[in-house]
């Protein structure tokens, strides 16, 4: 009997030790935010939603000034940690005021190579962090381990 209990006991160890070992997080530059800055599981990426904050933490006051700032945000991050827009294959688009949605994508397209655009959701929400007009996060493959 305590041969079994000690062989499950290693079972549940080794799967521990096995789920956690293909995950590593990327503090967020701020060490004040609440958040990583991104979380990779084996090749893929998890990036925290983005917003319009520039790096002084302003906010533009209009949605083509705004969608162009999020995406310069996005592929910062991505380069601080060794990717780029290439890498990406789902992004999740949060905004404001939907009507607003066709403003952002002619931005958005633009940061992207023709016919490589990443798979992606868009949702309108009542109040986005700092009164940014948009939020998007995205997933990236990360080929480069």
């Amino acid at each position: 009997m305590n041969f079994i209990k000690l062989t499950l006991m290693c079972l549940i160890m080794s799967l521990s030790a096995t789920a956690t070992a293909g995950l590593k997080r990327y503090p967020h530059p701020n060490p004040d935010m609440p958040f990583s800055l991104a979380t990779q599981v084996d090749n893929i990426v998890y990036l925290s939603g983005q917003i319009a904050a520039d790096e002084n933490g302003q906010l533009a006051d209009n949605i083509t000034e705004q969608s162009h700032q999020v995406m310069k945000n996005i592929k910062s991050a991505l380069n601080s940690i060794g990717l780029d827009m290439e890498d990406i294959f789902k992004c999740t688009v949060m905004i404001d005021d939907i009507a607003q949605w066709p403003d952002f994508n002619k931005v958005y397209v633009q940061y992207f190579s023709k016919g490589a655009l990443p798979a992606r959701s868009a949702f309108g929400v009542d109040g986005l962090a700092m009164g940014s007009m948009l939020e998007v996060e995205c997933m990236a493959h990360k080929r480069r381990m």
